[in-house]
């Protein structure tokens, strides 16, 4: 293998349980060289046949792995074969893809004993780390223990594999809104109207606001002005003028907003041609409410669509449920209580809560389902709403959901599917992020305050 003189170059050594997580984790490290040791083949071979979701992933990252070395000879795959271009990569210049043989290397290197894949992929490590002196190596894996063990075999360099998480933190996520200093006209030069039906559209400069995406909405200081970014080019951005008062004057199911953020949240959900919505907030701030209140209202009411579909991922405990007696409906009601309380709530004023709600349950044709067995669906003309616990969820739901996903009402802190840039995140056309912000101290035994925190 060519010694790497660099000192800026880097080298990662991806553990298995990294391209079991991200098939395609080596295509994320950029300019940097990755090494794949032979022991992590070898891993992914005896993975690949098991009826598990995470055999379908080792299969995944052979074929990505077999596409770029297909053509290398055994030297061309032992010098590093040129990885694929990366949009990510800030530079022209590409890492290679470098297969190891780590059974050549001796155990005394890390002083961990060899029969043990680990240790074989941290010996490979620490080889290479005297080997290339001169270059970063660093050992990624998602095994907190093994990383322990890394840096007691004396390896300067180990990482968590963190790449597909684009946000750690909920602070740094988009809040699906801008807030104008002053009054918004005040900053606006130039600005052409036209009146479509019942709505008012505005084209203004695009240099009056920065980085708008789609779906965006636009506040300012006065407490009346309100806008959505229906479209943008080079030149002008398109706004929909809704207005403060609009906003807080929308009803969902007998339920008004009650600040102009789930005003917002409200709008978004209530617009059909909005397919995905994503609430974030803290608990409280009637998330699920505006959410089940919008489903009901577009279905019962207006008759937009068919029926409401109820999903989470369960606990890896219930990932089994089918072996359990009952319909995957009554398996699934204890995942999903904080639907039937809500549904409550909305009819607490009724003299039998209870069959109420099972009455709206069955008009609505609200259907309690495990993502676990949601592949391959199709599901047409319903609107789904997605209930926490993600996790990986979101990472499995764009890539497997091929049928219109009409509406997902819930994200969790963590949002792994969001493995896009933000930019093409924001260039999603369908998709509405808003964040509620406030935060409604709420007594279970007080349905009055329960009720008046959505």
């Amino acid at each position: 293998m060519e010694k790497a003189s660099n000192l800026d170059s880097k080298m990662y050594v991806l553990d298995t349980n990294v391209l079991l997580h991200e098939p395609l984790a080596y295509l994320s490290f950029q300019e940097h060289d990755v090494v794949v040791p032979m022991t992590v083949l070898e891993e992914l071979d005896h993975i690949k046949d098991r009826k598990h979701d995470v055999s379908r992933d080792a299969r995944v990252a052979i074929r990505g792995l077999d596409e770029i070395l297909k053509d290398a000879s055994p030297e061309q795959m032992l010098q590093g074969v040129a990885l694929p271009s990366n949009k990510k990569a800030k530079t022209e210049s590409r890492g290679r893809l470098i297969i190891v043989n780590d059974h050549l290397f001796a155990d005394s290197i890390s002083g961990l004993p060899g029969n043990e894949n680990d240790h074989r992929i941290i010996n490979c490590a620490v080889h290479l780390q005297k080997q290339h002196s001169d270059s970063k190596v660093v050992l990624v894996t998602k095994d907190i223990n093994m990383r322990l063990k890394a840096k007691g075999a004396g390896l300067k360099f180990v990482e968590d594999y963190r790449t597909d998480q684009l946000i750690d933190d909920i602070a740094l996520l988009t809040s699906g809104y801008k807030k104008i200093e002053g009054d918004f006209w005040q900053h606006v030069g130039e600005c052409e109207t036209e009146q479509q039906g019942r709505d008012t559209y505005h084209h203004i400069a695009k240099s009056t606001i920065s980085d708008v995406f789609y779906n965006e909405y636009i506040l300012d200081s006065s407490d009346h002005f309100a806008a959505r970014v229906k479209s943008y080019d080079d030149k002008t951005i398109t706004l929909k003028d809704i207005s403060v008062e609009r906003l807080m004057n929308q009803t969902a199911w007998g339920v008004k907003p009650k600040n102009v953020y789930q005003g917002m949240a409200l709008d978004a959900l209530l617009d059909p041609t909005i397919e995905l919505v994503i609430l974030t907030g803290p608990a409280g701030c009637g998330k699920t409410l505006l959410a089940l209140a919008s489903a009901l209202e577009m279905i019962i009411e207006k008759g937009i669509y068919d029926k409401v579909i109820v999903t989470r991922n369960t606990p890896e405990i219930a990932e089994s449920i089918g072996f359990l007696p009952g319909t995957e409906e009554e398996k699934m009601a204890p995942w999903l209580a904080a639907i039937t309380d809500t549904l409550e709530v909305l009819h607490k004023g009724d003299e039998n809560p209870v069959s109420s709600r099972n009455y709206i349950m069955e008009k609505a044709n609200m259907q309690f389902k495990s993502v676990n067995f949601m592949r391959g669906r199709s599901i047409q003309n319903a609107v789904v709403i997605l209930q926490p616990r993600i996790g990986g969820i979101l990472k499995f739901l764009p890539p497997c959901f091929y049928w219109p996903v009409e509406k997902v009402k819930r994200i969790s802190k963590k949002i792994d599917y969001l493995s896009y840039s933000e930019q093409s995140l924001n260039n999603k056309p369908l998709l509405k992020i808003c964040n509620l912000q406030e935060k409604y101290n709420t007594k279970p035994s007080n349905d009055s305050i329960f009720w008046e925190a959505a």
